[in-house]
């Protein structure tokens, strides 16, 4: 979508610019203000007034002369400004600066590409709801062994979505005969002993906000609704290598927020009359909910962590820079993630190895190998906690900690930063306001379903008025918050907690560091509203999974995950189903 830039030319910007040349001999000191008349009206000049009241939006006050000498200056930036926005961007123009996790000073230790999963010694059910609800990990075993072709194993699952997506609404496209095709290509690959990896004849749900060649990508946005990209993103690439079946793609909130698209609201199978939360709806849905195997999602502020703890799911964001992101929807530059959705913890590292790597598209993704090895002894980690966080928490979370303790590690207090980091989500806003400012200046944005003040049109125009000297500040807080969680994580495997205490989520997104929400139990729950959380109106309650979280270190997914496994067996709730799927 293109920009109407002849309206741009003639709006607010230029039209300041042009009115400025009158309102310098109007607007010397004690020159009345020559705007309308009433409080609220506004003018077309820039008048030394326009700078007072703006003053009021930055938290600054200047003195007349000082507005006065800056009054000419100002007339050049918006020149300037409307120039910049003649200028044709789409959304795969990344800034020019890149974010890196990795501070100087602290180095990051190399790994060798190593995947080691559990053995599984589980014969094939008789039931295909059991077959759909398996692990990716035993899946692979039945596959890699005979016991059950990928195109049975398709079937099952293209039957579940047509029989459940009614009510979930956790995908968007399904694409039958892409998986049939490549299911058949995977047993092809099984009967000539070609094994490319843990995810071959796996079925998966792919976030539409990925690039899927001849497959429509709508970033779940009406604007988007019928674009049809000319390439896969390369993480659709590595998934085709690897042997996977692409079920379809899965439903997302539009451009990233929410679990409401152009079409329709994703489902929580747990409690279908509430949203499954986002922006990964329809990913975490679909694989609570037995659709697929696992789901891919992506993570900007939650969009991982959130519907999977929804939904009862187990999601990991990998550390930034972990997979590339080329091919995928750009929310925010430096802050935009992928990851994997899945049943249990395990199944994350089969993901992670098939997907992780160096890309030359990406400049942003790093050459650090993976390693995970179900073997290892995690009695020997370290791992700490916040106890405020528990305190302050419910019986699920201190369930996982008691299980933690459980599995004979060492648990430490965390000394996590007092540093007040609230700032910093003005990061997001800012990006995304950057990312789609044609919708904005287009006034395409009121197209999207979502039109609350919480809702991107709103805070993409609020936005504008975050100065670039501010953000800049924001940025160096962000610096500031790095260097202490890497002070913090000194001496640690691990840390533990409810996915969104002490502001966990912001910092630890902020920061790049990886996070591994797991199911630790239930609760009952009134529905809960789209964006957060927190229950909505209403007496009747739902029986609902809930979980927690461990965060590791930069590129230390494999320690969470081998951590993440064994608690889950001790807490010995993640295989249980939604009712009624």
């Amino acid at each position: 979508m293109k920009t109407n830039r002849r309206d741009i030319l003639r709006g607010a910007a230029l039209t300041g610019v042009v009115a400025g040349a009158g309102a310098l001999s109007a607007c010397g000191e004690g020159a009345e203000d020559p705007s309308p008349t009433g409080a609220d009206a506004v003018g077309d000049k820039i008048t030394l007034r326009t700078i007072a009241e703006a003053e009021k939006l930055q938290g600054i006050a200047f003195s007349p002369d000082e507005r006065e000498q800056m009054l000419g200056d100002l007339e050049g930036k918006l020149e300037a400004l409307a120039r910049l926005r003649t200028v044709d961007m789409s959304n795969t123009d990344a800034p020019a600066l890149l974010f890196n996790p990795k501070l100087p000073g602290k180095s990051v230790r190399s790994q060798k590409n190593i995947l080691v999963l559990s053995t599984i010694e589980k014969p094939v059910p008789d039931d295909d709801a059991e077959i759909a609800f398996a692990s990716v990990v035993e899946q692979g075993e039945w596959l890699r062994s005979g016991a059950i072709s990928a195109t049975r194993l398709t079937e099952i699952y293209l039957k579940r979505i047509e029989r459940h997506d009614a009510t979930l609404r956790a995908f968007i496209t399904v694409t039958p005969g892409v998986a049939r095709l490549q299911a058949a290509k995977a047993d092809k690959d099984f009967a000539a002993g070609r094994v490319r990896s843990a995810l071959q004849g796996i079925p998966y749900g792919l976030k539409d906000l990925v690039d899927t060649k001849g497959v429509k990508t709508t970033w779940g946005a009406t604007p988007y609704k019928t674009r049809m990209p000319d390439h896969d993103a390369q993480i659709v690439r590595k998934l085709l290598r690897a042997g996977a079946v692409m079920l379809g793609k899965t439903s997302c909130g539009a451009l990233a927020y929410g679990d409401q698209w152009f079409d329709a609201r994703t489902k929580n199978p747990w409690n279908p009359k509430e949203g499954s939360s986002g922006s990964s709806a329809g990913s975490a849905s679909a694989t609570a909910a037995g659709l697929c195997s696992f789901g891919v999602g992506t993570e900007t502020l939650g969009s991982i962590i959130s519907p999977s703890e929804r939904c009862g799911a187990t999601g990991l964001r990998p550390t930034f820079g972990r997979i590339s992101r080329h091919g995928v929807m750009a929310l925010c530059w430096s802050l935009d993630k992928l990851g994997a959705i899945c049943r249990s913890v395990e199944d994350t590292a089969a993901v992670l190895s098939s997907v992780k790597g160096y890309d030359a598209d990406d400049p942003s993704t790093a050459r650090i190998g993976f390693t995970y090895d179900s073997a290892v002894d995690v009695s020997g980690m370290t791992v700490g906690y916040v106890p405020a966080w528990f305190d302050e928490g419910d019986a699920a979370d201190r369930a996982g900690l008691e299980a933690l303790r459980s599995l004979g590690v060492t648990v430490k207090e965390f000394a996590w930063p007092e540093l007040s980091f609230d700032a910093l989500v003005e990061i997001v806003l800012v990006e995304a306001a950057a990312a789609f400012t044609d919708l904005t200046l287009s006034g395409h944005d009121d197209e999207l379903v979502w039109q609350a003040s919480q809702a991107w049109p709103n805070t993409w125009r609020a936005a504008r008025f975050i100065s670039a000297v501010d953000y800049v500040q924001i940025d160096r807080l962000r610096r500031k918050l790095m260097q202490d969680m890497r002070d913090a994580f000194e001496g640690f495997d691990a840390l533990i907690g409810p996915h969104y205490a002490g502001g966990a989520l912001l910092a630890t997104n902020m920061t790049g560091h990886p996070q591994l929400a797991l199911r630790a139990g239930f609760a009952q729950k009134p529905n809960r509203t789209t964006s957060n959380n927190e229950p909505a109106e209403g007496a009747e309650t739902f029986r609902v999974p809930r979980g927690v979280s461990l965060w590791g270190d930069l590129f230390q997914e494999g320690k969470i995950i081998a951590l993440g496994a064994a608690l889950e067996k001790v807490l010995g709730v993640a295989s249980e189903r939604p009712p009624g799927f």
